[in-house]
This record gives C-alpha cells, sequence and structure tokens, in this order.
C-alpha cells in the first residue's frame, strides 16, 4: 500500500510534476461499481463478509482502509479518464487491475478500474469506442471477459504467455510473448501493432494499463525489459496516441520487486513519459 504515496512524492521531489497538476479522487458510489460488478460481491467486501476463499483469491488481507485505498484508486481511474477527454492525456498513481471479474476479485485485484471507468463514461455520454490496451506483463483476463460481448470495446493484452494466469481468456486481440524477452524484440512487437490498432479501432479514448512488470528485475515478471526498454515503450504509447488526436488517460498496473525504491522508480517511467510527451505536443 505504502508505493502509492511513495510514487506521488517521488514525481513530487524529482519535479516531473508540481502540486497543482494533482487532482485528488473521491470514492466512486457504489452503483458506479455495480456497472461491472455484482452487488452481493461488492457489499461483501467493502462490508468485510466475503468467505476465506474468495478473500485467498484476491491475495491480500482485508481491512477497512484497503476498501478505502481500493474504491479511491477506482475513483482516480475515472477522473484520469475524464481529465484525458479534456486535456489529451492523464495519468493515475494507482490503477490497472485487470484481473477482477464481476462475482470476484483475483490476482490483488478487487474492483476492475479499468472496466469501470469504461461503463461510468459510456453511461454518462462522454464515449463510445474505448481501446483498452494493457501492456503490463499479465494477460488482463477479468477485463477482456468483461468486455466479450460489447463491440465497441477493444481489448489488447500483449504479455507473457508462460506468467499467471494459468488460464487466460479471449481478448479481442492478445499477444503473447516468449520468456525474457528483452528491449528491442518487445518494442519492435508492439511497433507492428499499435498504430495500425489505433487506426482500425478509432477510439473516443485509450486507457492504458503501463504496468512495470515486464521488467527485467520484477518478482512476476518474467521478460526482461530495462528501465531504458519500460521508458520507451511509454513514451511510444503515449507519442502515438497523442500526435494521432486519441486521448489517453494511463494506469500504472503491476510492480512487484525487493527494492521499494527501485519499483517505485520504474513506475514513474510511465509519468517521466508523460510530462515529455505533454510538453513536445503543446497540451
Amino acid at each position: 500500500m505504502p508505493k502509492f504515496r511513495l510514487l506521488r512524492d517521488r514525481l513530487l521531489q524529482d519535479g516531473v510534476i508540481t502540486a497543482d497538476q494533482i487532482y485528488q479522487p473521491g470514492e466512486p458510489p457504489q452503483g458506479w461499481l455495480e456497472f461491472v460488478h455484482h452487488p452481493a460481491y461488492v457489499n461483501a467486501y467493502c462490508q468485510g463478509t466475503l468467505d476465506a476463499k474468495a478473500q485467498r483469491r484476491i491475495g491480500l488481507p482485508w481491512s477497512s482502509a484497503l476498501v478505502r485505498r481500493t474504491c479511491t484508486a477506482v475513483g482516480g481511474t475515472i477522473l484520469t479518464a475524464k481529465l484525458a477527454l479534456e486535456r489529451g492525456l492523464a495519468c493515475n498513481t494507482a490503477g490497472g487491475t485487470h484481473h477482477a471479474f464481476p462475482d470476484y476479485g483475483s490476482g490483488f485485484c478487487i474492483f476492475n478500474d479499468l472496466a469501470i471507468a469504461t461503463r461510468v463514461l459510456q453511461q454518462q455520454g462522454r464515449v463510445q469506442r474505448v481501446l483498452i490496451l494493457d501492456l503490463d506483463v499479465h494477460q488482463g483476463d477479468g477485463t477482456a471477459w468483461i468486455f466479450r460481448d460489447d463491440p465497441n470495446v477493444f481489448t489488447f493484452s500483449m504479455h507473457c504467455q508462460e506468467n499467471f494466469p494459468a488460464r487466460k481468456q479471449a481478448s479481442d486481440l492478445d499477444v503473447p510473448l516468449a520468456l525474457g524477452m528483452e528491449d528491442e524484440a518487445y518494442l519492435d512487437c508492439l511497433a507492428q501493432y499499435l498504430p495500425d490498432l489505433l487506426a482500425q479501432v478509432r477510439p473516443d479514448l485509450v486507457l492504458y494499463d503501463a504496468g512495470a512488470d515486464p521488467h527485467r528485475d520484477d518478482l512476476l515478471g518474467k521478460l526482461a525489459l530495462s528501465n531504458t526498454g519500460i521508458f520507451g515503450r511509454d513514451r511510444f504509447v503515449l507519442d502515438c496516441c497523442v500526435s494521432r488526436g486519441y486521448p489517453v488517460a494511463c494506469v500504472i498496473g503491476g510492480g512487484y520487486g525487493k527494492s521499494m525504491d527501485d519499483l517505485i522508480f520504474r513506475h514513474s517511467l510511465l509519468h517521466r513519459a508523460a510530462a515529455e510527451v505533454y510538453q513536445a505536443q503543446g497540451l
């Protein structure tokens, strides 16, 4: 839980952002969570009555503080998406809980912020077509399942094939990657897909899950990107979207490491890339 606050502090300390660029989200109404999740599941989680098996599947011990953090992170992704529509580019300092399904959580994910933000914006008439661009090292299985029958939401997941979840879902486009893939091969692969994907989908909004877990030092990653590779990936994605006029809202996704300082820096690469693109594009 501390990494989200520490990421904000690092961004301020290094001058990547200024205090007036920080927007504080609130917790969304429960009805917004229920655009995606079953009311019984939402109630059970928020009230702390979820059974032990369901808790183990999530992988995080329940606490009222975690409920607040989880709901605030969802609110952050909703706010990030709205700011992206207004400004062209915005980043959350949390989010990317793509393993959450409508009636259960999984893989450290409780509520699916990407799906909830999409449904809220659709309900409010702010977007019609959405591209969920998931570059976390793990497949976005919950997101893929939630939108499996929605022609207005295109799910793209480029992930390590031999990694969690063992049972993959069918995204609109899945790109499985071999173990140990390094910077050049990874970036070449992404470049083969992203420009054509944007031209094909023509989204009103791109939701970008910029997981830091493809990094070579990640405890759960199984790919081998360097800091330079992660930054290059994020800069390429944001340049592609913004230069073509597609608003992009970013979440930090997964990241797991022994050194908190190193992990925070890896997550900060998204915001460093975003700051450069924001200035270069004159947003």
